[in-house]
């Protein structure tokens, strides 16, 4: 797999990826009702059409030619932050990598920046020990990930990167 620009035709592939992707995370903590509502406004085409060409950010994709087998989106909040909005691998390819490598490109992406900073379910598991495996330290929490309102309480990482 290799690491390029995500375009307006991959966005209804990236879209079905994140769907897959968060029922086979958050549907024993939510429930799928709650996931299938969520998706359909977070991974809606529109939704990642928004952030193809917003200024300060990237976004970027794992794809071997034949499948995307993982995303990550993230913008520069300030003069030392790069917020990660989203890092996400298929779920039959996680485990080969490929977050990690999606890590090390948005690091690469945002060269004058002193950290990157996240949000991430307090439930899910695995991926807070992915981050934590990949130099993230807890730095606080916010009742709403993502978006305000949204009631997904998260735990606030950051990594300083120099």
């Amino acid at each position: 797999m290799w690491v390029r620009s995500a375009s307006q035709e991959d966005l209804e592939t990236i879209s079905k990826m994140l769907t897959e992707t968060w029922h086979d995370t958050y549907d024993k903590i939510y429930g799928r009702e709650k996931v299938a509502e969520l998706t359909s406004k977070w991974h809606s085409v529109p939704a990642l059409k928004q952030r193809l060409n917003k200024p300060l950010s990237e976004f970027i994709i794992c794809d071997d030619g034949a499948e995307i087998g993982g995303m990550a989106y993230a913008s520069q909040t300030d003069n030392e932050t790069t917020m990660l909005h989203q890092l996400y691998v298929r779920p039959e390819t996680q485990g080969q990598g490929l977050g990690r490598t999606l890590l090390i490109e948005v690091e690469a992406c945002f060269p004058d920046v002193r950290k990157i900073r996240l949000e991430v379910e307090e439930a899910n598991e695995r991926a807070l020990k992915f981050y934590e495996a990949n130099g993230f330290k807890v730095v606080g929490s916010t009742p709403d990930c993502g978006v305000k309102g949204s009631g997904i309480p998260a735990a606030i990482m950051e990594k300083v990167i120099w």
